[in-house]
């Protein structure tokens, strides 16, 4: 498999395999297969793991699998999704939820621990309907003020190797986030091509994916491109348990997507795929797949490589995005 430079961080694999398909969190797999889908990510070549506490059984699946010895050359990630709470409270509770993930994957340290819950301005009040702010996305003054601190203190104590920040939804404030002060060695930036967060949106804001990636090359922060095939959307067949919602929405949106693979014979994940590769300034693309079938897919997308350039005018001229 190819490798790409994750700003700071250094190599890694083109593809990297993401938690939350193993974790059961993008429909059921079993444990078994889980692990069977993990060693056979790294046995093709894939050098970064990105887990998390939130994808259920996922950080416990890499325990198993690997039995506190990760493979060498292979490198892992963990999140949290802090929120917005008093300064002093965000050391504390990061170091916490660390320890938990360090012991359900049987390690000492994790290569990068990234902040999970999105950055927004200080002063932002999202639409009615929504989880409160200060649960769903940490200020801007917090993480200048205590998130860069507290992570630096991490990798001081030898927990982390390096941090890294969730750039999705509020494209101005993670702009700001990458451009000034201590930056993240990498930067988790929606990747497909409705350019579209789906249900993970929810401020009534433009997205503006590109923007963060753009911003995220200047400031020198290596990009892990997320959700390539939309929670399902840009897939033949929507698995997901949900039947309404933005990521419904976004599957009729891309029916003409579909058709488009329909008639060059290929199937709309693998498509999806070769095109989320090809998104300049995606250092590594984060795979959501739960089984050896859909890796086996992404294996195929990234050896066959991105699409052409008259595949990609076909695509924009479905306006998509």
């Amino acid at each position: 498999m190819s490798t790409n430079r994750l700003g700071r961080f250094g190599p890694v694999s083109r593809l990297t395999l993401g938690g939350g398909g193993i974790g059961q969190v993008w429909g059921p797999t079993s444990e078994d297969e889980a692990v069977a889908t993990l060693r056979a990510a790294v046995d093709g070549g894939i050098s970064l793991l990105d887990a998390a506490p939130g994808y259920l059984i996922c950080e416990a699946m890499i325990g198993r699998a690997f039995e506190g010895r990760l493979p060498n050359g292979v490198r892992v990630t963990t999140k949290y999704s802090l929120g917005t709470v008093p300064e002093d409270e965000v050391f504390p509770r990061l170091k916490a939820s660390l320890e938990k993930s360090l012991i359900a994957m049987r390690l000492e340290r994790v290569d990068m621990m990234l902040l999970h819950s999105e950055i927004r301005p200080d002063d932002y009040e999202y639409p009615p309907g929504e989880p409160p702010k200060n649960e769903r996305s940490t200020s801007l003054s917090l993480y200048r003020n205590a998130v860069r601190p507290a992570f630096a203190r991490l990798v001081e104590e030898g927990l982390i190797g390096d941090w890294g920040i969730t750039g999705i939804n509020h494209a101005a404030a993670t702009v700001d986030a990458l451009s000034s002060g201590p930056v993240p060695a990498a930067v988790q930036a929606i990747a497909n091509l409705l350019d579209s967060p789906g249900a993970m949106n929810g401020t009534g804001l433009a997205p503006r994916p590109r923007d963060v990636i753009a911003a995220a090359q200047a400031a020198g922060v290596g990009v892990m491109g997320v959700r390539a095939v939309q929670a399902g959307a840009l897939t033949s067949r929507f698995d997901r348990p949900d039947t309404h919602g933005p990521d419904r929405e976004d599957f009729a949106r891309a029916q003409s997507f579909r058709d488009l693979c329909d008639r060059w014979g290929d199937d709309p994940a693998l498509v999806a795929h070769r095109y989320a590769l090809g998104i300049p300034g995606v250092d590594t693309l984060v795979l959501g797949v739960k089984n050896r079938e859909e890796l086996r897919m992404a294996f195929e997308a990234e050896r066959r490589g991105p699409l052409d350039p008259d595949q990609l005018a076909a695509i924009e001229v479905l306006r998509l995005r």
